[in-house]
């Protein structure tokens, strides 16, 4: 590859690092929109594990609002925390590329009182749609996890999130 080639393909991973990015970012902060816009239009082949197998991204990001946007007293129940590593992007091709990464979750359940802490592995497929990178596969494979109560004197305290 010439060095215009070169700099154009780490462009384009750095473009497909900053929507696996947003993604996280768009769960953390309980924003269903930004999330469902990290995915391709319809079709995306999805596998969450424990949370499901879907072929679009509307069932996901359905059932992402009910659990994460889901409050009492006013107050968020479910508060999550994603952390993506050791992103490893090949482009494939002039429109197309594959990634692997490593997450690091941690979710505090204010319901069950508990904090479950997990890692895994995504497996995605990247396509450009209307000028952008956006998932069009994304398979999940969890590696380890724990759950355990939350102590009777732990303090929660929720920050803002915006409002869809």
């Amino acid at each position: 590859m010439d060095l215009a080639q070169r700099i154009d393909t780490l462009e384009q991973i750095e473009a497909i690092k900053q929507l696996k990015h947003r993604y996280w970012r768009a769960c953390d902060n309980k924003d269903p929109k930004t999330m469902r816009d990290c995915f391709i239009r319809s079709g995306a082949d999805l596998d969450y594990g424990r949370i499901g197998t879907f072929d679009d991204a509307g069932p996901l990001v359905e059932i992402f609002t009910r659990i994460a946007l889901h409050k009492v007293d006013g107050k968020h129940v479910v508060l999550d925390m994603h952390h993506g590593i050791h992103p490893d992007i090949t482009v494939t091709g002039e429109r197309t590329a594959t990634g692997r990464w490593t997450l690091r979750f941690r979710q505090v359940n204010l319901i069950d009182n508990t904090e479950f802490v997990s890692t895994g592995d995504y497996d995605d497929d990247y396509v450009i749609e209307d000028g952008r990178w956006k998932m069009s596969r994304s398979h999940f494979t969890e590696r380890w996890s724990i759950t355990r109560p939350l102590l009777a004197d732990s303090v929660i305290t929720e920050g803002i999130f915006a409002e869809p």
